[in-house]
Parts: C-alpha cells; sequence; structure tokens
C-alpha cells in the first residue's frame, strides 16, 4: 500500500509549496505542490511556525476555526468537516480561544496533531493518543 503523501514529503501537515525557504527541506525534491523535508521533525518545525507565528502572532487568527478555515479553505477542502474532525480527535472547540503557544504548547500539539490525522489520512500512530494522554493527565 502506497504511503500517504504527508508521510512520504516528512510533511504531516501537507504545506505546499511558496516562496518560503524552509530549514531542511528536500534538495532533490520531486513533489511540485507540496513541500518535501529530510526528516519529520523538520515538516513538523516548519507546520508549528506556520500555526503558531504566522496564523496566530501574525494575521491574530485565535480559534482553531479561524487557523483551520484559512489552512484549508472552501475551494479546497471540506473546511466545516476538517474542523469538525480536528475538534473531535483534539478533544477541543472550534471557537474557544486558544492560548498562546508558549504558554500551553500541548494544545498547540493536539492541534498539530489532529490536522496531521485529517491531512494525511492515517489513522492515530500513537503520537496523537500519547499526547491526549498528557493532557488528560492534566500535568
Amino acid at each position: 500500500m502506497k504511503q500517504a503523501r504527508a508521510l512520504r514529503n516528512n510533511n504531516p501537515l501537507n504545506i505546499r509549496r511558496g516562496k518560503s525557504k524552509w530549514q531542511g527541506t528536500r534538495t532533490d525534491a520531486k513533489d511540485k505542490n507540496f513541500e518535501e523535508f529530510i526528516s519529520l521533525a523538520f515538516g513538523w518545525r516548519a507546520a508549528f511556525i506556520l500555526l503558531c507565528k504566522t496564523y496566530y502572532a501574525r494575521y491574530h487568527l485565535r480559534t482553531m476555526r479561524e487557523i483551520i478555515t484559512k489552512w484549508a479553505p472552501l475551494e479546497e477542502n471540506n473546511t466545516a468537516a476538517y474542523i469538525d474532525r480536528v475538534a473531535e480527535l483534539s478533544g477541543l472547540r472550534p471557537d474557544t480561544p486558544l492560548p498562546e503557544p508558549h504558554a500551553d504548547p500541548v494544545t498547540w500539539l493536539l492541534i498539530g496533531a489532529a490536522m496531521a490525522v485529517v491531512e494525511s489520512g492515517e489513522t492515530d500512530n500513537g503520537t496523537f493518543s500519547m499526547l491526549k494522554g498528557w493532557m488528560m493527565a492534566g500535568i
């Protein structure tokens, strides 16, 4: 069975190619539409820069609904279903104001993990359950 594009490209949130020069991109990239990273860690780095530094800090998008509406616009996605699935997986409400990323990184990790499940079509590989367990433990 063919691996999901997001996983093949080490790009868990399927970041589209653009003008940004990301650290850790593959020099031999073949995908014309999506970034390819040398490791999953670099893909996550880019994803969290976009979510936290660009969408939250620069664009002032303060809820999961606002962020996903920009991330997965209706022209390309079933945005409502995307929001519902991320809310279901993360246990977070779509319209609740999100905390500052540095103040509550677990919330942002949950959102990222849930978005990766939606983007890749893959079921939880254990990482998402680990993050959710951490949050549920209230540590």
